[in-house]
């Protein structure tokens, strides 16, 4: 497949650099001299974009800690998986790791997170001007228990948006960036195949690009969670969302598109081959700033488009916590405080244009403006509004429960084989229903029968 390397990917905002006055110095750390001097901590995380830009400051870190941080990063399956073997034993190989928005409700209700609060009311350890209070609400609800004490702190908000990477194709059409269900099918069905594009893209997530579909329509995952765990997938609500969002991958979408990875779907619009995707924004921008990208003077975003039900349109995070079994917890927190401080993330924004930060300080910055001011537009606005409304309703509990992970295996599954003709919608998800109510039954959760 032709395209940048996942290395290149990876570097997609280097070029941003420019935007920078000049070389920022590292923010300080509150502890006076190098109380940890000769200090390693093991880090953990799946591969991002973040770390990567991330790592380019850890010898300033070292030099004013005296830590020294061993990170590694895997594929997000492995990495979970992983993660979760080591977290449930309480091991004290690992101390920071990445509280996953999927896994936050298991590792946080077994007590495998330490408590961070602990760190932040003790002026001794966090100086009043960290301002846990500027991260933002939606992407840390996600990150505390039911008492609200915090586990994690945020690093990214995949706020889910939409964007066409050849707007052009569709106001040679005489439309307009789709604002509804409807009027995404119409645009597809005007645009598709036109100059060799196809109309919408996709990767194989499904149990994450279908929901805010199956919401429009008033279907969900769960009956009412957290409380309510109950299947809802055998509803005709989630069958005529189903088979919808099938034809709509299968119809517009390229070859091989069931196979995509995140990777393979943004490549698909960077190289103009395809138009239209609903996906978290850090896939999104490189579109507009990756020096590869051959449609950053076509590409167009907005908001997701809307159902009947309303716009549900996918809001997670992904937090930095620190293991219950780590050693080195003080020193962990260290880490922690320096990597999201104000001063760290605004210089991440500023030199390499990333475009997920949590801290409301930072995203309502000139600097942040002008980083996702994409191709003319204020992308800045529509990250923030989708970060709010995941925030105000909470719909997106129903991905924070302990067993979505298994629930959402059936989801992929389903829909793989409702796209490919296997079985009907129905039917399929019918069969979704009963071995996700059977994972449920054998994990202890109670559901309606």
């Amino acid at each position: 497949m032709n395209g940048p390397n996942r290395r290149a990917v990876l570097r997609g905002g280097a070029g941003l650099s420019a935007l920078a006055s000049g070389v920022l110095s590292a923010p300080a750390v509150i502890a006076q001299g190098k109380p940890f001097a000769g200090t390693t901590i093991n880090a953990s995380c799946f591969q991002t974009t973040f770390f990567e830009y991330l790592k380019n400051y850890f010898p300033q870190f070292e030099e004013k800690t005296g830590i020294k941080v061993a990170f590694t990063m895997q594929a997000f399956p492995v990495y979970n998986q992983r993660t979760d073997l080591e977290l449930s034993t309480k091991g004290s190989a690992l101390d920071v790791v990445n509280a996953t928005f999927i896994y936050t409700g298991r590792w946080i209700g077994a007590g495998w997170l330490t408590n961070l609060d602990t760190f932040t009311k003790d002026p001794k350890m966090t100086p009043a001007d960290w301002a846990p209070e500027d991260f933002v609400a939606g992407t840390q609800s996600a990150m505390q228990n039911a008492k609200g004490e915090t586990f994690a702190f945020s690093w990214e908000g995949g706020a889910m948006i939409q964007a066409a990477a050849r707007y052009d194709l569709i106001e040679k059409a005489g439309l307009a960036m789709p604002t509804t269900f409807d009027e995404l099918i119409k645009v597809c069905e005007a645009t598709h195949g036109k100059e060799g594009v196809a109309a919408f893209t996709a990767d194989k997530l499904h149990h994450w690009n279908w929901i805010p579909y199956l919401m429009g329509v008033g279907g969900g995952v769960f009956k009412a969670p957290p409380e309510n765990l109950t299947p809802t997938l055998a509803t005709p609500q989630a069958a005529q969302s189903g088979e919808w969002y099938a034809n709509l991958l299968m119809k517009y979408g390229p070859d091989g598109l069931l196979s995509y990875s995140d990777d393979q779907a943004m490549r698909s619009q960077m190289s103009g081959r395809a138009n239209i995707r609903t996906q978290s924004i850090t896939w999104m921008v490189p579109l507009a700033k990756h020096a590869e990208s051959t449609v950053q003077k076509t590409v167009r975003y907005g908001l997701m488009p809307a159902g009947p039900a309303g716009n549900f349109s996918g809001c997670n995070s992904h937090g930095l916590g620190i293991p219950a079994g780590s050693k080195k917890k003080e020193a962990a927190w260290e880490f922690i405080k320096w990597a999201l401080s104000k001063e760290t993330l605004a210089m991440v924004v500023k030199d390499h244009g990333y475009p997920s930060v949590c801290r409301l300080s930072v995203i309502n910055s000139p600097e942040f403006k002008n980083v996702l001011t994409l191709n003319g537009q204020d992308v800045a606005s529509l990250y923030l509004e989708v970060l709010k409304l995941g925030g105000k309703s909470g719909y997106m509990k129903y991905r924070t429960v302990p067993v979505y992970p298994q629930v959402g295996d059936k989801i992929n599954k389903a829909i793989e084989r409702i796209a490919t003709k296997q079985q009907a919608a129905p039917e399929a998800l019918k069969q979704a229903q009963a071995e996700a109510i059977q994972d449920l039954q054998k994990a202890g959760i109670k559901v309606d029968t």
